[in-house]
């Protein structure tokens, strides 16, 4: 396959694009054109967004995030290899089924509408559906994250992170992604490369979901490769050691 030189980056919900920061930088000292949009409704500084939420946040859904990717993708020269964590793990599939993708990543990515989650994935997300919410949006809790991001980082450690990268979230979002059939996944259509990655201590999506997501797909012409990380977390992409798997996407690209 030809390579293309662009990179998308997409960012997961409860944080932003800013959590690319490290990322984009590795990418382009190697040599990448690499874009890492704000989802709609969350554009700025974490910290500032959480003390004024963004106008456009509770309008967002899982539909909004993939057709403003493909949007994107649609103004470049030629399609990119697509990176997506968590939510946007899905989000990059969705766009690899539309054709959108040279290649296509999904870390620690959310299940397709088709895959049904385990039970401690439901009990982790649950409050990010704002089912038994009087709130507009999904603002997770310092323990929550905690919890559900920094469990693998030193205990000193995870006030920063949460300062650094929590955001507000739309329930819209959640919601679409185990609501609408939009979200469900063709497993027997042709595809480009995809590559899903897991960590062994993701306490919001196991590996094994990633696992068995991965074994979904039915086309024997097409690559779907699989890769889980050791003692790493929801946080994979910031937690100490991001660099290993940042690297390893790009070789496993670079090598297709």
């Amino acid at each position: 396959m030809s390579k293309s030189k662009s990179i998308i980056l997409i960012h997961g919900n409860f944080v932003n694009n800013t959590s690319w920061v490290q990322w984009k930088l590795r990418y382009e000292q190697k040599g990448y054109t690499v874009y890492t949009p704000a989802n709609p409704g969350h554009d700025g500084i974490p910290a500032e967004l959480r003390k004024n939420v963004h106008a456009d946040l509770t309008k967002t859904g899982f539909i909004d995030v993939v057709d403003n990717i493909a949007r994107l993708i649609d103004s470049l020269p030629e399609k990119p290899l697509v990176i997506g964590h968590s939510m946007a793990g899905m989000a990059s599939i969705k766009l690899l089924e539309r054709g959108k993708a040279a290649a296509a990543v999904s870390i620690d990515g959310a299940p397709p509408k088709n895959v049904f989650p385990p039970f401690t994935t439901l009990k982790s997300v649950l409050p990010a559906f704002g089912f038994f919410s009087f709130k507009s949006y999904f603002m997770g809790s310092r323990s929550w994250y905690d919890k559900c991001f920094f469990n693998t980082l030193p205990a000193e450690k995870r006030a920063e992170a949460f300062d650094s990268i929590a955001v507000p979230e739309s329930y819209k979002v959640s919601r679409q992604l185990v609501l609408n059939s939009f979200s469900n996944i063709d497993f027997s259509k042709p595809h480009e490369p995809v590559l899903f990655i897991g960590g062994e201590k993701d306490n919001i999506f196991p590996y094994s979901l990633t696992e068995r997501i991965a074994g979904k797909y039915k086309d024997k012409n097409s690559r779907v490769d699989l890769k889980i990380f050791e003692n790493r977390s929801h946080f994979i992409c910031g937690e100490p050691g991001w660099e290993e798997v940042a690297d390893y996407i790009l070789d496993w690209y670079e090598k297709l």
